[in-house]
């Protein structure tokens, strides 16, 4: 299916179907470097479409998937979706095979946004021979409730999650409820102890916590200002975790045309410095 800035496609995983959509090349740019986009809980990757059009214009060849059950990735989240996030995680592996033949020969890098770069992250950490070159992980933290600065809605994180969670488990999916969209309760699960714990839960019997501290990928983090569900603090917390990764940790303010980014609508911004970062970012990448 061909929209008219992207080419729809879909791929086959564990009995779903996840939505991916494929920008055209970037113009003069031959083997482009090319940035696989995981979104935010809830987000649909067609929210995305003036960020991808900026790291287009900016060289890079883009991808944009849709996470599990939302957007056009099918089925959408039931009383009987029983994954979390170590499906999820398999999932970033699948559409990285898909795109197998448009990355030969060209640098490959994952974006995420909240739970998709926790996704991303998650990926990489656990498949230490993998093929990626950089992570770029932009609004993403980790929610502990205790990261919170004073004075924000840090107290209010662990009574919000774990209502979240409890409702999740009565109803066996969460109906999206004014956040979040629709979930498996598998993911709800998942996210709720790591607010609860500050840590990843174990996946598939795998320690997350050790998997991080030997990853070496490269890795942007960066945060913005106005981010109301995951402050600096929050990335600082999960970038503490990867002691053996380059990091380049950055904290962005709101655009110079006064615009006000959040957790959200930094991606709403076509002419956003970030789309800037990141290609600069892929650029200065290692040869592997």
């Amino acid at each position: 299916m061909v929209h008219a800035d992207y080419q729809q496609e879909f791929v086959d995983v564990a009995g779903a179907q996840l939505g991916l959509q494929l920008y055209p090349e970037p113009a003069d740019a031959d083997n482009a470097p090319l940035i696989l986009i995981s979104p935010a809980m809830g987000v649909p990757a067609r929210y995305y479409r003036p960020f991808a059009t900026a790291l287009r214009a900016a060289g890079l060849a883009v991808a944009v998937a849709d996470l599990r059950g939302t957007g056009a990735s099918t089925p959408p989240p039931s009383r009987g979706s029983r994954y979390g996030y170590a499906e999820l995680t398999t999932d970033v592996g699948a559409l990285l095979a898909a795109l197998k033949e448009r990355r030969n020969g060209r640098r490959t890098l994952l974006l995420g946004h909240s739970l998709g770069g926790q996704a991303a992250l998650l990926h990489l950490a656990l498949h230490e021979g993998h093929d990626v070159d950089g992570l770029a992980l932009v609004a993403v933290g980790l929610p502990w409730w205790r990261q919170y600065p004073p004075g924000s809605r840090g107290y209010g994180v662990l009574p919000f999650t774990q209502t979240i969670a409890v409702a999740t488990r009565l109803l066996g999916v969460w109906p999206g409820w004014g956040f979040g969209g629709r979930q498996a309760r598998g993911v709800i699960r998942d996210w709720a102890y790591t607010a609860r714990t500050g840590r990843f839960p174990h996946l598939d019997g795998v320690d997350t916590e050790a998997a991080l501290r030997g990853l070496r990928t490269p890795v942007l983090a960066l945060s913005v200002d106005n981010d109301q569900y995951t402050p600096h603090e929050t990335l600082d917390h999960l970038c503490a975790k990867l002691t053996n990764a380059p990091i380049t940790r950055e904290r962005h303010p709101a655009e110079p045309t006064g615009n006000r980014i959040d957790h959200f609508t930094w991606a709403r911004e076509s002419t956003s410095p970030l789309a800037a970062r990141v290609a600069r970012f892929a650029a200065e990448l290692p040869t592997r």
